[in-house]
């Protein structure tokens, strides 16, 4: 055996995923120049902005205007307190760290979600691909695997990376209903042996037809798709990933029977099959954070299955051994107003806002950052979304100062203008 290839390596090959030969391995190593410590990884988009001041940044000494009616509970972390409709975090505080004083000046949905996604403002002349393309270019799963797999629609895509590093979109889990991946299931009387006759006919007529010209981007990013689409379809391991009623009936319910929590459940299954890379997207009108209005009746409602689903993620993966392994953050594309407003609600706040980030080399247990008395700005020096990207790609395993060749002719760095966050690791 040669002598570069130790234990650690094979380690390696366990974390990558169940199914995946030395061939694979040893093509996957060769594909990743920019990687170094390679993890898994779960975003969790809590797309319409939370209010960071009634979840993990709460100010119980301001004004009531401002503190809001929501009350601190102390977690199992000496000094930490979070929200009161947030109690099993609580109690799992050591198992995640707060970022707090991540701040910028985008105040628009739109602008400030690719911002967030991507760790880079949005350009009028570069689109830049959010994190699960990266990994799907970075770390390519196993063959009958998809490397990156996103839980209801994505919103950015892969930016100059090319339509062939976009995810599989998956439709949100409901309790009880059967699941289908979308564009990949088997309906109307559709078999696996019916399938495979119909993917021979389409490679005889690809042989037909080669040589007519080069193939577009999105042309070969359609054909990707449907390679793919046969290999899930025909491996039975994968479709058992994607199928939920697998689950244990307590296992369903420690993660809550609901969207948000059923979601969560299946992002773990996943990992835990090799999939490198999970966005939960956590959109309105289902999960709707964005509360101009009746903000505290809503996040009453909205709060308990965000910390049933997360507190059940972190311990399942830790359960299974993949804590190390899957780096994880949960964040808003901004905060919400200090002040409350007329109507009861809090409006956009790009100044303040905050971000839960657990799993591989995250230092847990604390809080990083800080904002003033009315959580309206960093109290000293804030965090920017490419430093909280610049961080997230550092805990993945891809440098944030990796350069990409993209469709604009020049060389692209990953994250421009992000550092990762020291203290976080």
């Amino acid at each position: 055996m040669n002598s570069n290839f130790n234990r650690r390596h094979f380690l390696k090959v366990g974390v990558l995923g169940a199914g995946l030969t030395l061939t694979d391995y040893l093509r996957l190593h060769a594909a990743n120049p920019h990687s170094t410590e390679k993890r898994s990884a779960i975003f969790i988009f809590m797309e319409g902005a939370p209010s960071h001041l009634d979840t993990f940044d709460l100010k119980p000494d301001a004004p009531a205007e401002i503190r809001g009616e929501f009350k601190p509970i102390q977690t199992n972390v000496s000094g930490l307190q979070i929200c009161e409709h947030l109690p099993m975090l609580a109690k799992r505080a050591d198992k995640y760290a707060i970022i707090r004083g991540i701040t910028h000046n985008v105040a628009d949905h739109g602008l400030a979600k690719k911002y967030l996604l991507t760790g880079n403002k949005a350009s009028q002349t570069v689109s830049y691909p959010e994190y699960g393309s990266v990994i799907s270019h970075e770390f390519p799963s196993a063959r009958n695997l998809p490397t990156y797999v996103s839980i209801d629609e994505s919103f950015v895509g892969p930016g100059y990376l090319g339509s062939r590093f976009s995810p599989l979109t998956a439709d949100k889990p409901q309790h009880g209903m059967p699941y289908t991946v979308r564009g990949v299931s088997l309906e109307d009387g559709l078999t696996v042996e019916k399938y495979k006759s119909q993917k021979l006919l389409l490679e005889d007529l690809d042989v037909a037809f080669r040589g007519f010209g080069d193939l577009d981007d999105q042309v070969r990013g359609i054909d990707r798709f449907q390679e793919q689409a046969y290999d899930i379809i025909s491996a039975p391991a994968t479709r058992r990933a994607f199928d939920l009623s697998q689950e244990k009936d307590s296992e369903t319910q420690r993660f809550g029977r609901h969207e948000f929590g059923q979601s969560l459940l299946l992002a773990a299954r996943l990992i835990e099959a090799g999939v490198h890379f999970v966005t939960v997207r956590l959109r309105p009108a289902e999960f709707d954070f964005d509360t101009h209005q009746d903000n505290f009746p809503r996040l009453r409602k909205l709060l308990p299955p965000f910390d049933r689903g997360v507190a059940a993620l972190l311990d399942r993966l830790e359960e299974r051994g993949r804590l190390d392994s899957t780096a994880i953050m949960a964040a808003g594309e901004f905060g919400r107003t200090p002040k409350i407003n007329q109507g009861g609600g809090r409006d956009h706040w790009a100044r303040a806002m905050c971000a839960l980030v657990a799993g591989g080399g995250i230092r847990t247990g604390q809080a990083i950052g800080e904002t003033d008395a009315a959580a309206a700005e960093p109290a000293t020096v804030g965090f920017s979304p490419d430093d909280l990207a610049a961080s997230f790609f550092k805990n993945i395993g891809i440098s944030p100062k990796s350069e990409f060749q993209s469709n604009v002719g020049r060389p692209i760095t990953l994250v421009r203008d992000g550092t990762p966050i020291q203290d976080l690791f």
